[in-house]
């Protein structure tokens, strides 16, 4: 990168140029000579101001269109020169060093086509070349000129300087080796920051830490500043991000291997959700509001959409070993933060160990179903006769929902609305949990279902509940 004395120097050529009166109008006038006055004392954005005006009074005037050039190219130093203090005491808003750098250049172009025997041109075209580090489009530049004028001292001093960047840069970049400072650290996990994220007052983070900070509350986790962003649609800091990419790419792989790790879990690695048993083939909806539970749906959602949902054991008064994963069908992000979730019950699994990760419970497990033991044709056939007289009695009491619906009776079990999309009875273990799915269980009872791995017993105690629920239906 080129030093700040040698650009500085470079731009001191560069001054703006009045019009002259007599060719000129008078607006056109008053407004190139208002904006040299801002250019002289440092107002760049207002002589910008100015001398766009003038050019669409003007347009294709050499001297305005040199004059903006000039300004563009000391806005965009003067920005490049500001200390990371005083840009996060004062942040200025506009845009960015580089976009002036490439304004500058497209008028420096423009005037080179209108005055190509004006050394001025070149300089102006070399500065924001150099203003955007393109050093060899820069070289091509001077030389251009040096054709135009070879006895241009100016362009000889620029050539031998721009022979010095090049060779410091070449020397530089054989030498140095990229260090991680604090600069590119995450003030929360003191890692490198990954999908960087900078806040309104000038501090960044990556994006996931803010967001789990921001789980506890909407202030910088830095300087306390009320935040009043979204960190998950917030953009991330690309010219931050790509920096980072380049200076540090095995530690930036690590670092999304890391991410990555916490979303997409190996298959028998399940969070946990502790709140209610829950059976396969059952339906709920949930509100996630605690801080730990929502970074977790977060990362799930990230991943397979899957977690755990578990309940306490009543007999021991501890996180059961036996549970049910569940598939979030729709998740819906609240505006204060919580997660409103639509789950539906897949497989069970039996807990081999677990453990705390960022908060939330985290479970290697193992998957069970029913033991598949072989019967009689006997056997075969009363277990097909239970499952038949189950499903024509869980037709029946739909029925009877729906009738009572519509004629304004209330009935008891109106869940059962919800209880279409029977199972065919090929899958018998799925068949009887989507039959005691859709019943009134206590939690003890669900637990005692998970754990059962009998089919026959699973359809035969759902076939009880369900003649319970059907007498309760025609008391009714």
């Amino acid at each position: 990168m080129a030093e700040s004395s040698t650009r500085a120097g470079w731009e001191a050529l560069f001054d703006v140029e009045e019009l002259p009166w007599e060719v000129n109008g008078a607006g056109v006038y008053d407004l190139v000579h208002g904006g040299n006055l801002a250019f002289r004392e440092k107002r760049f954005e207002d002589a910008i101001k100015c001398y766009s005006k003038a050019q669409l009074l003007e347009p294709g005037n050499p001297i305005i269109l040199s004059n903006r050039c000039s300004a563009f190219c000391r806005i965009s130093q003067f920005l490049r020169d500001r200390s990371a203090l005083e840009s996060e005491c004062q942040p200025l808003n506009g845009l960015d060093p580089t976009t002036h750098a490439e304004l500058a250049l497209k008028d420096a172009e423009r005037v080179i086509s209108l005055r190509m025997n004006s050394p001025k041109s070149y300089f102006l075209k070399t500065s924001a070349l150099i203003l955007l580090e393109r050093y060899e489009e820069a070289h091509e530049a001077v030389l251009s000129g040096l054709q135009v004028d070879p006895f241009s001292h100016h362009l000889e001093s620029c050539l031998r300087d721009l022979g010095r960047i090049s060779a410091g840069s070449v020397k530089r970049a054989k030498q140095w080796k990229p260090q991680l400072t604090d600069d590119f650290e995450c003030t929360l996990c003191l890692k490198l920051l990954y999908e960087p994220v900078t806040t309104p007052c000038g501090h960044s983070f990556c994006r996931s830490c803010l967001l789990q900070s921001m789980d506890h509350g909407n202030k910088c986790p830095m300087c306390r500043t009320v935040l009043f962003i979204g960190p998950k649609t917030y953009p991330i800091s690309v010219t931050l991000n790509n920096i980072i990419q380049k200076t540090f790419p095995v530690e930036h792989a690590e670092r999304k291997s890391e991410q990555q790790s916490l979303s997409h879990l190996d298959v028998d690695i399940m969070p946990l959700f502790v709140m209610d048993v829950v059976l396969p083939c059952q339906k709920l909806s949930l509100n996630i509001f605690e801080p730990r539970y929502r970074l977790m749906v977060r990362r799930i959602m990230e991943g397979n959409h899957r977690m755990g949902m578990v309940g306490v054991d009543p007999a021991t008064g501890s996180i059961s070993n036996y549970a049910c994963e569940v598939e979030v069908s729709e998740c819906e992000p609240l505006p204060d933060g919580r997660f409103y979730l639509e789950v539906e019950g897949r497989r069970r699994f039996r807990i081999s160990r677990s453990w705390d990760q960022d908060g939330y419970r985290v479970a290697e497990v193992d998957w069970i179903q029913d033991i598949q033991t072989t019967v009689g044709t006997r056997e075969r056939h009363d277990l097909q006769q239970v499952a038949s007289a189950a499903a024509d009695l869980a037709r029946s009491l739909i029925r009877h929902a729906k009738e009572a619906a519509r004629s304004g009776r209330r009935s008891r079990r109106l869940e059962l609305l919800q209880a279409e999309g029977m199972p065919g009875l090929q899958d018998l273990e799925r068949f009887s949990f989507w039959l005691v799915s859709h019943l009134n269980l206590r939690p003890s009872e669900k637990l005692e279902l998970i754990r059962m791995r009998d089919t026959h017993e699973r359809i035969s105690r759902g076939f009880i509940f369900l003649r319970a629920e059907g007498e309760n239906c025609r008391v009714q």
